[in-house]
């Protein structure tokens, strides 16, 4: 029985070195029948047997020819058993691997060393099973022979690793280098902040070797060719694009990137990503080239090091995380300005929330505050009496804000303060000796402040070592405008809304559309301040003057809202990751856009339920859904919206009920309004909500089978 079990082992190892043979020899022009792929992704899961068991044959080999051992029947039986079995196992790796190199996403010199050195294990493991049994195998022969297999297995399994796991992955520890950190001057955009993270969380999959969905994310070329799938983003529009949607999926979706057990971009990496894509994304762009208070600088500056021969040294000590995390929300965003700097830099934005109290709250990290940007805030001359307790102060941007110029005097306790933007608002020219009492200024921004060329010259002549930033200069080349600017502080109305526009620009002509076409300088209607609205309206608005190119096309879309509910509540909660603030999200009066990921949105793959109670019963006439689709990253309107109401939540009835469309593939992303319409049946005090997704996404998607996600962030009642 024991020869029969060993004659068809060496059989069958024979077959099997042969095949390979043929496999090796046929080369591209082999192609593998989809019924065989499965066998091919086999590989990973039992090349680790012929390695464990190859490896105590080895050992056991080398020291075959000692004298304790040479004689002893059970070691060399065993020691024979176990190299037919790893040379079997090898042999058989080695098949599965060919399979499936011939897959897409595998090419590129690590494969082929992998290749030739998995396919010498299994080679030289079966020379020395043939030969060990002459006459002319020595000891030398079976140490070196010992020696060869373990240090190809080791040269294999090194390759494969960087195949796997990326490149240098199991000699990292070894070769390691020093994480290098270039000066914030002399940094690149993509270059020093976006590159190494696609280095350390994607190029393990998407490389010149192995191009997962045909992607390659190691150049500038390949990352803007994208993959299989289509472009990796679409230039200013983070929301929709594919990269974004992938790492926003939930770890245990299909799609989310990267995989489960590889290693998963951070917060930071994420909102790195987002800013860079939003800003246009420019390979050759210089860090130093952006806004000294836009977001995606002041986050590439934690991972780069400060400009030498102007780093500041802080001589106070940085503030506890935790007021920072706590202070960090969906109005005030807090950055440290470089990674183990005490330094903080404040982004503040959505006007509709402003109040002095969001400056007054930043009062555990004053001391830590060196740049605030207020910009397009409703600030008032008042509010920069609490400003000036930041004292360490050093950049204050207040461009479009209300302010005056009367509270200009309360900055001047700030020794530290350098730049101080004020372009937008409208100075009072009688104040300006305020500016100048601000002793520390290098420089200032007063372009459409409405101070005249002589008042300039004045602050100019009274403070003669600052930078000042007074307005556009003429070199004869035609310069687009800037786009309208809206200065309603919501988009949200319960009766009606005056529409405010602005353009930094003075003797601009803007022109609106509320029919969806884009807006021209003849046809189109001209705004004027005054201008009325009382139902949902889409506008689209642009700005014209002569000599100068028309700006490009906005778009604002403005909701009519008549009741808001006193208290809400969940019945049935959104999904732990994507709660936002609550059930009170939908009522905020705070949309979420296209960008699901932000914090602003409710998801759930199952049935949010909510319950709305009002003091003062109401007259309901429609509930409209704000919601998003994304198909690409697994999220569909609602299969069904249920709108109950009644005196009292236990005297509830079916008021209407509104069912979706099928979904189709090619739906595009965007946000929806959903209406249900509703019969008048009196005042009622009480309305449940239940919003339920799709209980199967459509077999054309890739999550075919699965719930599909259903997401929210306002909701309209009239």
């Amino acid at each position: 029985m024991r020869t029969s079990h060993k004659g068809f082992a060496e059989g069958l190892l024979f077959a099997l070195n042969i095949f390979i043979v043929v496999l090796l020899c046929a080369g591209d022009s082999l192609a593998i029948p989809q019924w065989l792929q499965p066998v091919g992704r086999l590989h990973p899961l039992i090349l680790h047997f012929p390695i464990v068991i190859l490896l105590l044959a080895m050992v056991m080999e080398f020291f075959r020819f000692r004298p304790e051992f040479a004689n002893e029947k059970l070691y060399q039986r065993f020691t024979t058993y176990l190299l037919v079995l790893g040379a079997l196992l090898s042999s058989l790796t080695v098949i599965m691997g060919l399979f499936l190199s011939r897959e897409p996403g595998y090419e590129g010199g690590i494969l082929q060393w992998h290749k030739w050195f998995g396919v010498s294990v299994a080679f030289v493991g079966y020379g020395i099973y043939l030969w060990r049994n002459t006459s002319v195998y020595t000891a030398i022969i079976a140490k070196t022979g010992a020696i060869v297999i373990v240090i190809c297995l080791i040269f294999a399994g090194h390759f494969g690793a960087d195949l796997t796991h990326g490149e240098d992955f199991i000699l990292a520890p070894i070769l390691q280098k020093e994480n290098r950190k270039v000066p914030i001057e002399q940094a690149l955009v993509y270059r020093d902040v976006i590159a190494p993270i696609f280095e350390t969380k994607c190029q393990s999959c998407h490389n010149a070797d192995k191009m997962k969905g045909g992607l390659m994310l190691t150049t500038a070329n390949a990352i803007l060719k994208g993959g299989k799938t289509g472009k990796l983003f679409i230039a200013g529009q983070p929301g929709i694009s594919l990269l974004l949607q992938r790492v926003h999926l939930p770890e245990d979706e299909k799609k989310h990137m990267p995989p489960v057990g590889k290693p998963q971009l951070t917060d930071q990496d994420k909102m790195l990503l987002y800013l860079w894509i939003k800003n246009n994304p420019d390979f050759k762009k210089k860090v130093i080239e952006l806004p000294a208070t836009d977001s995606l600088r002041m986050l590439a500056a934690t991972r780069l090091k400060p400009a030498e021969s102007t780093e500041e040294v802080y001589d106070f000590s940085a503030a506890d995380d935790k007021d920072i995390k706590k202070l960090n929300n969906n109005y005030r965003v807090i950055y440290a300005l470089a990674s183990a700097s005490p330094a903080l830099a404040v982004n503040i934005y959505n006007k509709s929330t402003y109040s002095v109290k969001v400056l007054d709250e930043l009062e555990p990290i004053k001391k830590q505050i060196v740049i605030l940007d207020l910009n397009k805030m409703p600030v008032k001359d008042g509010d920069l009496k609490t400003i000036s307790r930041f004292e360490n102060l050093r950049q204050l941007n207040l461009n479009f804000s209300d302010i005056n110029g009367s509270g200009l005097k309360d900055l001047a306790s700030l020794k530290h303060l350098k730049t101080l933007s004020l372009a937008g608002t409208k100075l009072n020219p009688n104040l300006i000796g305020q500016i100048i009492a601000i002793k520390s200024l290098t420089e200032l921004a007063i372009w459409d402040t409405g101070l005249k060329p002589g008042e300039i010259q004045q602050l100019q002549a009274a403070h003669k070592k600052i930078r000042l930033l007074s307005g556009y200069k003429d070199d004869g080349k035609p310069l687009k405008l800037t786009n309208p600017q809206l200065k309603n502080t919501s988009q949200i109305f319960q009766q009606s809304f005056q529409l405010q526009l602005s353009n930094p620009i003075k003797g601009v002509d803007m022109r609106y559309t509320t029919d969806g076409s884009v807006p021209d300088s003849i046809k189109s209607a001209a705004y004027k301040p005054g201008i009325l609205f009382t139902q949902n309206t889409v506008l689209r608005a642009r700005a014209f003057k002569a000599g100068w190119l028309g700006s490009d096309t906005v778009q604002f879309n403005f909701y009519k809202n008549t009741y808001t509910p006193d208290s809400i509540s969940f019945l049935a909660p959104a999904d732990g990751k994507y709660t936002a603030d609550g059930a009170k999200t939908i009522i905020d009066k705070e949309l979420g856009g296209t960008n699901f990921g932000n914090m602003k949105w409710l998801g759930s793959q199952k049935d949010m339920v909510m319950l709305m109670l009002f003091k003062k019963p109401i007259a309901l006439h429609s509930l409209t859904l704000n919601t998003i689709r994304n198909i690409g990253s697994q999220i569909f309107l609602p299969a069904e919206i249920e709108v109950w109401g009644g005196a009292d939540e236990h005297h509830l009835k079916l008021l209407t009920s509104l069912k979706t469309a099928t979904p189709q593939k090619k739906d595009p992303v965007a946000a929806i309004n959903l209406e249900c319409k509703i019969k008048t049946t009196g005042n009622i005090s009480c309305i449940k909500l239940a919003i339920k997704p799709l209980q199967k996404v459509p077999d054309w998607h890739p999550a075919k089978g699965k719930p599909a996600w259903v997401f929210t962030d306002e909701l309209f009642l009239n």
